[in-house]
């Protein structure tokens, strides 16, 4: 068997264990389903590094030997940057005892947490902000949890769970994905302690996260349904955020698994819940509204691999209105991935710099951009230049 048959053999099987299609693979990595067959079958050539990074991460392979039956490359140091600060984190994350204290009062402990969401929306470098923090807060939210009574226990536990959620945004993208499942499992244990329906809605988002980066879509979608069914999304205005934002959840996991109609329902009714809740409605951490869905169509359309439609609705999107440099930055990445599709590289570059300027955190980290970043700086000419200067300010050295 050559090379190229080989390695057709090996990815075919990695596709169908991730029980992806040829088509869906093919649109998460910017190509059709016939390319993908054709590597299959060995009709292509091995791609080149860039293009079997994003294969690999998109099929969920640790080591891209496996695909290649090359010498061993961790795809995580590759495609995920670590933080410099991320063994403080993972240090109080882990931390068994806790230092001696008092507890800090739950109105106390619930402005701090809101202090350390705002920190991390409003930064360009939203990582090296929260790290500085996170620690400390992990710290406070556990010990008053532990040491508080009644119902101002119950309010410190839910907050301890809105910190393991910014554990999890924090460690997200890192190559320690034991992180995230740690902190996903600690905010969900939370929430339930707590015995608040709309802390658990919240940790269930977080946690259909950890999910579908493992492309276990099934498993997201059933913590969401669980989880929405505690939750009377008509009753009050956080209950219709966080039951339109458990079926935002359901239409991205759908999206990723190529179910067009499945996933369209489902947006469908995270967006009318949006719209209750008034046209210029942001949740303040959540970051859930009406503009957020219309940059979540951009997302389902690009996993769809409906490049067209993805285009049109990215070139609509205020992102402006996304109060949120990192949603900002996430999106306008999105944006890029719905161009490239299309062949629009230059377009592509353009979004990709404008997400650059807002969060430089989030666009080092986004797996996604490193590997479009590390493929365009091959091409000749302006693409290749800009691309390089992008892969400069994003600090990545290969």
């Amino acid at each position: 068997m050559n090379s190229s048959a080989a390695f057709g053999t090996r990815l075919r099987a990695h596709r169908e264990r991730a029980g992806t299609t040829r088509a869906v693979l093919g649109g998460l990595v910017g190509r059709s389903a016939e390319w993908v067959k054709a590597l299959e079958t060995g009709r292509l050539l091995t791609p080149r590094l860039p293009m079997l990074l994003r294969l690999a991460e998109v099929l969920d392979i640790s080591d891209l030997a496996d695909l290649t039956g090359d010498q061993s490359l961790p795809v995580a140091s590759v495609t995920r940057a670590g933080h410099p600060d991320v063994d403080q984190v993972a240090a109080a994350m882990k931390r068994t005892l806790l230092p001696a204290g008092d507890p800090t009062p739950a109105p106390v402990l619930r402005s701090l947490v809101d202090q350390a969401w705002r920190l991390w929306h409003q930064s360009t470098a939203e990582r090296t902000a929260v790290a500085a923090i996170l620690p400390g807060l992990l710290d406070d939210a556990r010990r008053s949890a532990r040491h508080l009574d009644g119902a101002d226990r119950r309010v410190a536990l839910a907050d301890l769970a809105r910190t393991y959620h910014l554990a999890q945004l924090y460690c997200a993208h890192q190559p320690y994905p034991e992180l995230v499942w740690l902190a996903a499992d600690r905010a969900m244990g939370a929430a339930q302690d707590a015995d608040n329906p709309e802390a658990v809605a919240v940790a269930a988002w977080y946690y259909a996260h950890v999910y579908r980066s493992a492309n276990q879509i099934d498993a997201a979608e059933q913590v969401l349904t669980d989880a929405a069914a505690l939750v009377d999304g008509h009753s009050s205005p956080e209950r219709t955020v966080r039951w339109g934002q458990l079926q935002l959840g359901v239409a991205l996991g759908h999206a990723k698994a190529g179910r067009a109609g499945r996933a369209w329902r489902a947006w469908d009714a995270a967006e009318a819940a949006a719209r209750r809740l008034g046209d210029s409605y942001t949740h303040p951490w959540l970051i859930f509204g009406p503009t957020v869905m219309e940059a979540y169509a951009v997302t389902v359309e690009a996993d769809l691999c409906r490049h067209g439609e993805a285009v049109r609705r990215a070139d609509s999107v205020n992102y402006s209105g996304l109060p949120s440099r990192t949603r900002r930055a996430g999106h306008l990445i999105d944006a890029a991935r719905a161009h490239m599709l299309a062949r629009e590289d230059v377009a592509g570059v353009h979004l990709l710099g404008r997400a650059l300027r807002e969060s430089v955190d989030t666009v080092r980290h986004n797996p996604y951009a490193r590997c479009a970043v590390m493929e365009l700086s091959t091409r000749r000419g302006t693409i290749g230049e800009d691309a390089r200067e992008l892969a400069l300010g994003m600090g990545m050295d290969w």
